[in-house]
């Protein structure tokens, strides 16, 4: 069974649904070193490589399953660094696989009416209402990609209310903040959503998504996991442009 999730999310990796990172961003990255910014959660100054990210240590690769190591290895050649969400995680095996198996049940299913770019901003949405700086930048990075749209992430991270949202996305939003902060969810809620095209099953989609980040904002809140430098330029500069500026 273990076999069987890893082989499925390298799949996913190949064909460009990589857990918690989009592949084929805009911009181009090489590796970097890992950075240490255990008291600065939004620095995006390198520093010396360590064997501490936030409040745990980062395991040696020769001590972790083949599994993770597979897909770690993967996820970096692909993209040209590693997210600091599969560092952190890796430190307890068993909850790194049960977490991207929820992840992929969620974020790369296939039926359903929510775009990339919706639940990447139902991801931002809720990462802001619990204060997540890892999650707020990160997927806010992957907005930019899927929409195309370099401002609206940032313009919901300020005030989602005030954000140039569509009225369909404001509905989603709403629905995704009111089962982030516990509120009582009524038959108003699931009305204002069916009168922008939603059905039952998007709200449980909407609503799985909200849940399922408030506990990852939670995670990487005591863990004080820091957002990688590379995701704050990913789509803002177009790729052609980037090279441009770096040749």
């Amino acid at each position: 069974m273990r076999h069987l999730l890893f082989r499925r999310l390298l799949q996913g990796c190949r064909r460009g649904a990589l857990p918690c990172l989009p592949l084929n961003v805009s911009g181009s990255f090489g590796r970097k070193p890992l950075t240490d910014m255990l008291h600065h959660a939004y620095s995006t100054e390198g520093g010396n490589a360590g064997r501490s990210l936030g409040h745990y240590p980062i395991p040696n690769k020769k001590d972790l399953p083949y599994d993770i190591v597979e897909l770690m290895e993967e996820v970096e050649v692909k993209t040209g660094f590693l997210p600091n969400v599969f560092k952190v995680l890796s430190h307890r095996p068993a909850e790194f696989r049960a977490f991207f198996a929820y992840y992929n049940a969620i974020m790369n299913k296939e039926s359903g009416n929510l775009s990339k770019a919706d639940k990447e901003l139902i991801i931002v949405a809720t990462s802001i209402a619990n204060r997540c700086p890892y999650c707020v930048v990160a997927h806010s990075a992957f907005h930019r990609i899927y929409s195309k749209k370099p401002t609206l992430a940032d313009q919901v991270t300020v005030n989602w209310k005030m954000a140039d949202l569509t009225d369909r996305e404001l509905a989603m939003l709403e629905f995704a903040i009111a089962v982030c902060q516990a509120n009582n969810i009524t038959e108003e809620h699931f009305q204002k959503l069916e009168a922008h095209g939603f059905d039952r099953e998007d709200a449980w989609d909407i609503g799985a998504i909200s849940a399922f980040f408030a506990m990852s904002n939670r995670i990487a809140h005591f863990t004080n996991v820091p957002p990688n430098p590379e995701f704050y330029a990913m789509g803002r500069v177009p790729r052609d442009k980037e090279k441009t500026e770096s040749s």
